[in-house]
């Protein structure tokens, strides 16, 4: 592999990372609450398919932008109703969602623009364009520095350095603000957020609204980012993959971001090689397009360790009288 294979392929890697990092940051401020959040998948797949198809009927991304991160803001709502209010089992909740978005978002587009369960393409104006950094042009042909600058960092949409710029973010807000610190208590011991006054209801629903945000974000991107339209299923496990990386990263915003560009160098490796001739055979293209999950598991089965989820995950808070 040569130096301009390899940072294509990490061009790649940066832009299949950017929605799995999203979803990721966002199931870690739903988990640290101690709302266990397999919905994921359905919020991105709701965003994926509104922020489309506003942008479409728009023109305009931005008002796509804002339909997605509304779709996503309604489907945890339904979750936080269904397992904060209700107290509802919260992984049949997750995949409740799970199933009504994969339905909704195909019967909606069908409804309203009769391709089989997608939207039209979308043209300039209703997608996020590349932006080019200060200098990139200038550095261009500089050895070295100058590929890794035109090519790997400059040249990506703006949703693809808020995600990266939310891991610092993410970071700060959990472990150096008031709120962060009450948020982590919750998912550990509500009952002594509880004790100093603190709502245990009104945190999480805080948490469930930020992950709606961030997943909106992670759906917008797909349709109207990494892709121009929306295709039905097209976040293709994605949201499972995030979970998964948040459990390998063990909670961590910064181990996060790590294990989300290893996944999406996975992705990006299955989609550069595929029907590979190693001369006595050839490893067919369902090999290395199963690849990336095939790993997922064998790194959570092998690599992990014991990732020990906060403690109250799962649990339905009960208020002592």
């Amino acid at each position: 592999m040569d130096f301009l294979t390899l940072i294509q392929v990490l061009d790649s890697t940066v832009r299949l990372a950017t929605p799995l990092l999203l979803a990721c940051l966002a199931g870690l401020f739903s988990e640290r609450s101690g709302i266990i959040d397999i919905g994921l998948e359905g919020k991105m797949l709701a965003a994926a398919f509104f922020s489309a198809a506003i942008a479409y009927v728009s023109g305009s991304v931005w008002m796509g932008l804002l339909a997605g991160i509304a779709a996503s803001m309604a489907f945890s709502f339904i979750h936080g109703l269904a397992s904060i209010t209700f107290r509802g089992n919260q992984l049949i909740s997750g995949v409740a969602l799970n199933f009504l978005a994969s339905g909704v978002t195909v019967l909606i587009a069908q409804d309203w623009f009769g391709q089989g369960g997608r939207t039209p393409s979308l043209l300039a104006g209703g997608r996020f364009e590349p932006i080019t950094l200060p200098f990139a042009e200038a550095l261009r042909d500089v050895p070295v520095l100058g590929p890794l600058y035109y090519e790997l960092i400059s040249g990506h949409t703006i949703l693809v350095y808020v995600a990266f710029l939310m891991v610092p973010l993410t970071w700060w807000v959990l472990f150096q603000t008031r709120f962060g610190l009450r948020l982590r208590a919750v998912g550990e011991a509500p009952e002594a957020v509880d004790t100093a006054g603190v709502s245990v209801v009104g945190l999480r629903f805080a948490a469930i609204v930020i992950a709606g945000v961030l997943c909106g974000l992670a759906g917008s991107y797909l349709s109207t980012g990494l892709q121009a339209g929306f295709v039905r299923e097209m976040t293709a496990g994605r949201g499972y993959i995030a979970l998964a990386a948040l459990i390998f990263a063990k909670w961590r915003p910064w181990y996060a971001l790590w294990a989300c560009l290893l996944f999406g160098l996975l992705q990006a490796v299955a989609l550069r090689y595929q029907n590979i001739d190693l001369g006595a055979f050839v490893i067919p293209v369902q090999v290395m397009d199963a690849l990336p999950y095939i790993l997922t598991v064998v790194i959570l089965a092998g690599f992990v360790g014991r990732a020990i989820p906060p403690r109250a995950g799962g649990e339905p808070y009960v208020k002592e009288r």
